[in-house]
């Protein structure tokens, strides 16, 4: 399929999607909204494809919502607006779905819907130019793609509301400290990290890291006894791997060997 607003192509497992227009620091609009939809499909349905990238061409990873878009958005009616912003959520509860591991290549600004994005993400590496922020309440909105729902899952309420309540910026320093990213690297050194990322990852059994990433996402929403007889669950059909004897004399003769 041939996109308009994004990029995908595929290498050694890793799938690459990149938010690709950069002339508007990958504003995101409608046709791209749904073009990410249909590229994460694409990656999910994929079985030669172990681990997915997202990342922004040019000088930014995203700058948020397009301004053209809230001018859209402006002018709907109630009804057709919360649709509209319903479809928007669905489709970001979509990548955070994703079975496959999700990693954010955060190379320039992550603003608003930008960082929302992110936030769908399961790992983040950003470059040391990289900068943060939730600005909508300085234009008079709220964050709307689940912003205040998934961030103080990451950094703690506190900081949640100081973010979304100052909409001040944060650089990518600063991003660490405070457990929003993963990891900041030289912007030059961006690409190498998240390779090194993705492979480490595949290294290890693709069930189990999926089922692992599904109890992950669980741990805030369920109880513990419901989380613990998933994991029981989830362990059993682990365990019926025929490589799993073969991976653990691996990773014993990788651990005598360090």
């Amino acid at each position: 399929m041939k996109f308009e607003t994004v990029s995908y192509e595929k290498s050694e497992g890793i799938a690459r999607i990149v938010l690709n227009r950069p002339e508007v620091l990958n504003a995101i609009n409608s046709k791209m909204l749904m073009e990410l939809a249909e590229a994460f499909k694409i990656a999910g349905r994929d079985e030669d494809v172990r681990t997915i990238v997202l990342t922004g061409a040019g000088k930014a990873f995203s700058s948020g919502m397009d301004f053209s878009l809230l001018e859209e958005l402006g002018k709907m009616g109630l009804s057709e607006l919360y649709e509209a912003t319903r479809l928007a959520q669905g489709i970001y509860s979509q990548i955070e779905s994703s079975e496959k591991p999700v990693i954010a290549a955060i190379n320039g600004p992550a603003l608003g819907g930008g960082l929302e994005l992110t936030l769908v993400c399961d790992l983040r590496i950003a470059s040391e130019n990289a900068i943060f922020g939730l600005p909508e309440v300085a234009v008079g909105i709220v964050p709307d793609l689940a912003g205040c729902q998934r961030l103080p899952r990451i950094v703690g309420l506190g900081k949640a509301k100081e973010l979304v309540m100052t909409a001040k910026l944060i650089d990518a320093r600063e991003a660490e400290r405070i457990g929003l990213v993963n990891k900041v690297v030289p912007s030059g050194k961006l690409e190498e990290e998240v390779l090194a990322t993705a492979k480490a990852i595949m290294m290890n059994s693709s069930l189990a890291v999926i089922l692992s990433k599904k109890i992950l996402n669980l741990s805030f929403d369920v109880d513990m006894e419901t989380l613990l007889n998933y994991t029981a669950l989830a362990q059993r059909i682990c365990i019926q791997n025929e490589d799993v004897p073969g991976r653990v004399r691996e990773y014993v003769r990788r651990l005598k060997g360090r």
